[in-house]
This record gives C-alpha cells, structure tokens and sequence, in this order.
C-alpha cells in the first residue's frame, strides 16, 4: 500500500485558481454598477449600445464626449469613478496575466524560458499596471 503525501492546503497554484474565479464575479458586478449608472445618468435612448458598454467598462468623461448627453462630466468626474475604473484594469489584467501564467506553466518545459517568460510577463504587467494608473488618474 502506497503512503500519499499531503498537500498544503493553501499553495500558490490554489490561490491563483481562486483569484480568477473572483475576480470574474468581481469584473460582472463592477459592470453591472457601471451600465446601471451610465443608464441612470441619462444613457438611455441617447447612446448606442457600443458607447454604452465603454462608458460602463471605462466610466470615464473623456471616453464619451462625443456622445448627445448634455454634461458627461457631471456624474463621472469623482473619486469612486476612479476607483471602478482602477479596479476594472487590475482585475482585468491580472486575470488575464494569470491565465497567460498557467499556459507558460502548461506549454513550457522545465529549461530556462520558463522562469524567463515569468519574469517578463512579470515586467509586462507591472508596466500596463503603471500606464494604466497614469490614464486613468491624469484623466
């Protein structure tokens, strides 16, 4: 009879599993928010649905300028708008980045590119992390 060795119960593979699956449900409640709010703040029949769907992914006055709503700015420009949008990117692209991880860790051999293609994807999500806090504060 063989012996099974136990696992830990909370690895990083677990973690990363359980990050994606939350933050799924996390990205459809952030735009379930933004699409109730673009229709509360006057989108409803004077927008098309692709306008809509970036106002609520990206509540963001700029984005929308050229739409016929008559102050866009009114119920966007404060903090918690910011704070959605923030949200939306890091949930977003760490989704993303994670899921690129697990086809590194599934399509590379144990050799050298492994850790290399981690350390740059590493780099690649702290620079869009970076680019996107700039757009979207300097906004």
């Amino acid at each position: 009879m063989r012996s099974r060795s136990i696992q830990p119960a909370f690895s990083f593979e677990y973690l990363a599993w359980i990050f994606t699956r939350v933050s799924a449900l996390l990205l459809v409640l952030l735009t379930a928010i933004g699409f109730t709010a673009a229709l509360a703040l006057g989108a409803v029949g004077q927008m098309d649905f692709v306008t809509l769907m970036r106002w609520s992914f990206f509540p963001n006055p700029n984005h929308v300028i050229h739409s016929s709503l008559p102050d866009v700015t009114r119920g966007w420009t404060n903090a918690f708008w910011q704070i959605v949008q923030i949200l939306i990117v890091f949930l977003g692209a760490t989704h993303g980045f994670n899921g690129l991880r697990v086809v590194i860790e599934d399509f590379v051999g144990q050799n050298a590119w492994r850790p290399a293609l981690r350390g740059l994807l590493c780099l690649f999500w702290i620079f869009m992390m970076m680019v996107a806090l700039y757009v979207i504060l300097a906004s």
